[in-house]
């Protein structure tokens, strides 16, 4: 999907170093939403390509229903082999459904705070929590920015239903300032990296536990190619180990989905791998303000130029390795462009940027 092919090699040199386990996607949709979608095909092609598993559920539906967007999704994951785990997408009004699908088969629950007008503090919800903290299930709730602080109600949730496992998306933007001093009083809270900046990603990883991160592409608007390496390489440059990456890439996401205990892996790291130098910082800056614009389906202009310029360092650089591989991630989506499709707005080739700003930011991490 969208240029993982070409984005493999760095997500492909970044596992390798990694300790041998699996890799879980805990968020990915299915459907289709104004103008964003995913097929079926699309997403398994997705998956297959980062050689992982991923938990799905529904997109948002016009009408509020998600009884066939849910069925849908189970029936999908029920072909896929193993590789996906539907979860139910809730609303107060389908709350009834969820059990018949927890036991069909799905695994968890997703609830989308401003898409679904809900509030977590909903009576109506009560049934669908207690059903995840019998069955020690994870709940993955919308925590973007279009969100009001929810950091009350999601406390209050974790400590009345211990056993289920909320994972705050999206690094929890919208609450992380004021959630993580909280975590560890609340071990069943964790929190998905699908977010699109290195900078929310290195926030939360020195912040938060490690045991706490789980990997997320919220796919269509990423693939796993694409954020498990965003991910991986944030962690490293934030001073995770390769174990505690590993646990982050689907490791602690995998012993969830399986009714575990989560590990316990210590603290957040007290410092970064190694500083980051103000070329790297200059094209990293330059090539989010480029990504921005293609988000919307524009041209990047000028931050592109200028991210380039940023590059132009002698081989002798300390800091030339990675300021080449930026480059090459610039070079094809300058000989690409023209030939990718232009799938749910976005410019053709923007995941070669957004894997450009994220390499020029995380220096301590490998590349091909």
């Amino acid at each position: 999907m969208y240029a993982d092919h070409l984005v493999q090699p760095w997500y492909d040199r970044l596992v390798e170093d990694l300790p041998d386990g699996p890799a879980l996607d805990v968020h990915t949709h299915l459907g289709d939403r104004d103008s964003v979608s995913a097929t079926a095909e699309e997403l398994m092609g997705a998956v297959a390509s980062a050689r992982a598993r991923a938990l799905v559920f529904p997109l948002s539906e016009p009408d509020g229903s998600y009884l066939a967007a849910n069925e849908a999704c189970l029936d999908v994951a029920g072909r896929s082999d193993g590789a996906l785990t539907a979860l139910v997408r809730v609303v107060p009004d389908e709350v009834d459904a969820v059990e018949k699908l927890l036991d069909a088969g799905s695994r968890g629950l997703k609830l989308h705070l401003s898409s679904d007008e809900l509030d977590l503090a909903d009576p109506r919800l009560e049934p669908a929590f207690a059903l995840a903290h019998e069955r020690r299930h994870p709940v993955v709730v919308h925590g973007g920015p279009e969100v009001g602080s929810t950091g009350a109600a999601v406390l209050d949730l974790c400590e009345r239903w211990p056993d289920l496992r909320l994972v705050l998306a999206h690094c929890g933007l919208s609450d992380l300032g004021r959630l993580h001093r909280h975590v560890t009083d609340v071990p069943n809270l964790f929190f998905d990296t699908s977010w699109w900046t290195p900078a929310h990603l290195m926030a939360l990883f020195r912040l938060v536990p490690p045991g706490r991160v789980l990997a997320g592409s919220d796919l269509p608007y990423s693939t796993p190619v694409s954020h498990l390496t965003a991910t991986g390489r944030c962690a490293l440059q934030a001073g995770l180990t390769p174990e505690q990456v590993a646990s982050v890439l689907g490791g602690q996401a995998t012993r969830i989905l399986d009714g575990a205990e989560p590990l316990d892996l210590g603290p957040p790291p007290a410092e970064e791998a190694c500083e980051v130098w103000p070329f790297p910082e200059a094209a990293s800056t330059n090539l989010l303000a480029a990504l921005e614009a293609m988000q919307r389906g524009l041209d990047p202009e000028v931050p592109l130029v200028v991210a380039r310029h940023a590059c132009e360092v002698p081989g002798d650089d300390p800091d030339a390795p990675v300021l080449a591989s930026v480059l090459r991630l610039l070079d094809l989506y300058e000989e690409h462009r023209d030939r990718l499709l232009r799938r749910n707005g976005f410019t053709p080739g923007w995941d070669l940027v957004a894997a450009a700003a994220v390499v020029a930011r995380t220096p301590a991490a490998p590349v091909p």
